[in-house]
């Protein structure tokens, strides 16, 4: 969003004669809800931080409205009215200060449910993000000469209560997308709470419920990358090449391990419908991107992906009154359930198990309930790596992958495959990650 100029020439404006009947779902500009919120990587604290911990925050929040119209002044030149623009994120600024006092006074009370209020207060931070950017976008197209529509979800000022899917159905009751371009935000408020369940992942969650409940032909996502057999940064770009077919099992296991090309609760309701996702990178407009459907399955075997995590942890519980007990790993997944943890990879002989949980899922008193439980629990920070596909049923891939490793000097640590076929992964040491990935996709994805 922040790179708008191109991407409205390369996705909105690209076919002149054709704008119109599509929804434009949008995200904050870049950085934006890193500030209100958190670091969505280091963690550094944003405005919610210094509101959780009961500090003023006004300053915070006068400093970011100078980021944003800071931003507004970036767009003069393609046509955002700077100072209607101004004035619609001072006011929403104005507001939102005045109900974060209000918060404020009541958590002092004691009379509320702290956690709630809190929640709401992060729910009322995150909107302003896409707030700012869907409302720029109409602007700058109406300005421009084309009928556009803001299409508000994020309840400002709005009192009745309303689920997230009334609230879009709602909004878009009286809009006829074949008359005017709809950018809609984001952040939906529902009564439920959209960030309760998905937190940062909110914006892909609307994009799907607009795209079910308004019967989307296809949801397209703009990247700003392409959806690649390999990390270019790490395999290198003339290596690694786009992907352009696969199915939403594949995109089920990238989440897995963090390499999201969407939130896997929001692909669900899109492959239910029946409704095709296609990724494409915004800023290679010639290229049809990634199309995921169904029922594909890559005609011929092959790995498609490669890809993992460096950010993992190997949680080991050895015991050996395991072996030959009924259950006896249930007793792990409740404690495992107990603090709200979910794990990506699970390893088993007679008398160990050993889990892949991500490294900030793995605190102290997790591992503490674990000790209490059982007879060794140890830890590893490690990496893992995946070879992936929608059709990697051959005999020889799992020892091609397995030959290049070795090859590399690179020992495996555990190695999981079910019998659908489409993901091998391999524990590595954390110090490989990088390697590990060069030498798969060079025998699986660069070696005919």
């Amino acid at each position: 969003m922040s790179r708008f100029a191109e991407v409205l020439e390369n996705v909105i404006l690209k076919d002149k004669d054709d704008i119109y009947n599509r929804i434009y779902v949008v995200s904050a500009y870049a950085g934006i809800t890193n500030d209100l919120l958190e670091h969505k990587k280091t963690k550094e604290s944003g405005i919610y931080q210094i509101f959780e911990h009961g500090k003023y925050c006004k300053p915070a929040m006068l400093k970011l409205q100078d980021r944003l119209c800071e931003l507004n002044h970036s767009f003069i030149k393609i046509g955002l009215d700077i100072k209607t623009a101004d004035q619609f994120i001072c006011d929403r600024i104005d507001f939102t200060l005045n109900i974060l006092k209000s918060m404020s006074n009541v958590l002092a009370s004691g009379y509320v449910n702290r956690n709630e209020l809190l929640l709401a207060a992060r729910e009322l931070l995150s909107s302003i993000g896409e707030m700012h950017s869907a409302f720029n976008t109409a602007n700058i197209l109406q300005n421009r000469g084309y009928d556009a529509t803001f299409v508000d979800l994020s309840g400002w000022q709005d009192s009745k209560e309303r689920t997230i899917d009334e609230r879009i159905q709602h909004s878009f009751a009286e809009l006829d997308p074949s008359q005017t371009i709809c950018v809609a935000t984001g952040y939906t408020k529902g009564t439920e709470g959209i960030m309760r369940e998905f937190d940062r992942g909110y914006s892909e969650v609307t994009f799907s419920k607009i795209g079910v409940l308004l019967g989307a032909h296809e949801a397209i996502i703009h990247k700003e990358y392409h959806l690649c057999s390999g990390d270019p940064t790490i395999i290198g770009e003339d290596k690694v090449h786009p992907i352009c077919n696969t199915n939403f099992d594949v995109a089920d296991q990238l989440a897995d391990v963090g390499m999201e090309a969407i939130h896997p609760k929001a692909s669900k309701p899109l492959e239910t419908a029946g409704i095709a996702i296609r990724v494409m990178n915004a800023f290679d407009p010639s290229h049809s991107g990634t199309i995921m459907t169904k029922g594909y399955i890559c005609p011929q075997s092959k790995t498609e992906v490669i890809t993992g995590s460096n950010l993992v942890t190997c949680l080991e519980i050895h015991d050996t009154h395991m072996v030959g007990e009924v259950g006896f790993d249930m007793k792990i997944m409740e404690i495992l359930q107990n603090h709200n943890v979910s794990y990506i990879n699970k390893v088993t002989n007679a008398n160990t198990i050993g889990i892949i949980i991500y490294e900030k899922d793995c605190t102290p008193v997790l591992v503490k309930d674990m000790q209490e439980n059982f007879e060794l629990v140890t830890t590893q920070n490690v990496a893992i790596v995946c070879a992936i596909g929608s059709n990697i049923a051959k005999p020889g891939i799992l020892s091609r992958a397995t030959r290049s490793l070795a090859n590399a000097k690179i020992n495996i640590l555990t190695v999981s495959q079910t019998s659908r076929q489409t993901n091998m992964q391999f524990t590595i040491d954390r110090e490989h990650f990088i390697q590990a990935q060069r030498a798969l996709h060079k025998a699986l994805c660069e070696e005919k």
